[in-house]
């Protein structure tokens, strides 16, 4: 999946001329953490509400400054930006999250902003390539890491004509023998099908014999 299929493109944006007060404004009425910054309809910055917080009065500061909330963006936003285009692919873009401990990521085409990513649409984004946002059932299975077996394991979703909404794959331990599929299938009494993976010599770690007695 793309950035642009799962970016906000209708970006609120101020300039380095507005105030803190303005961004105060802007965040509590539109509900959100992060502004960028344009200057020409180029990105020149980008203000977060821990930019805000940090530069704003405290409220229970003994000496009240007011007139900081008429200082200007320029002089709190960060202007050392990692930025995205819209053709990056979306694991591309949670590894720039993952890495730099990023909130957003501005999103860049010929120089114009064109949209903006947050951790929050990332995290929604999983949530809908996994199909958790369904009714459903999870399915964790320990198989062999060899060629083919995916597609044995299929046969038996097949066998009872059960759609499969997501599969990933990831390690077993430390065993590089083995790998653990993750099947989230349409289905929310998945016991026969258990059962039939068992008898094709299959090895279900989840659902176990207690979860499904509960």
């Amino acid at each position: 999946m793309l950035v642009q299929d799962i970016m906000k493109t209708d970006v609120i944006t101020l300039n380095s001329t507005h105030t803190i007060a303005d961004a105060v404004q802007m965040m509590k009425q539109k509900r959100i953490r992060h502004i960028p910054i344009i200057e020409n309809d180029r990105l020149i910055g980008l203000v977060t509400d821990r930019d805000v917080k940090e530069a704003s009065p405290s409220s229970i500061s003994e000496t009240s400054e007011p007139s900081l909330y008429e200082t200007t963006l320029d002089k709190i936003m960060k202007t050392d930006l990692l930025i995205g285009h819209p053709r990056d692919f979306a694991e591309e873009a949670a590894l720039l999250f993952y890495t730099y401990e990023i909130g957003c990521l501005p999103i860049v085409s010929n120089y114009q902003l064109v949209g903006i990513l947050t951790k929050t649409d990332l995290l929604y984004n999983y949530i809908e390539l996994t199909g958790a946002n369904q009714p459903s059932s999870h399915i964790q299975i320990r198989v062999p890491n060899q060629a083919g077996v995916l597609y044995e394991v299929t046969k038996v979703f097949n066998k009872h004509n059960t759609n499969v909404l997501s599969v990933l794959v990831h390690p077993y331990q430390d065993d590089e023998d083995c790998k653990i599929l993750a099947v989230r299938i349409k289905r929310m009494n998945p016991l026969a099908i258990i059962t039939d993976l068992k008898a094709e010599g299959f090895d279900v770690l989840w659902p176990g014999e207690l979860e499904m007695d509960l």
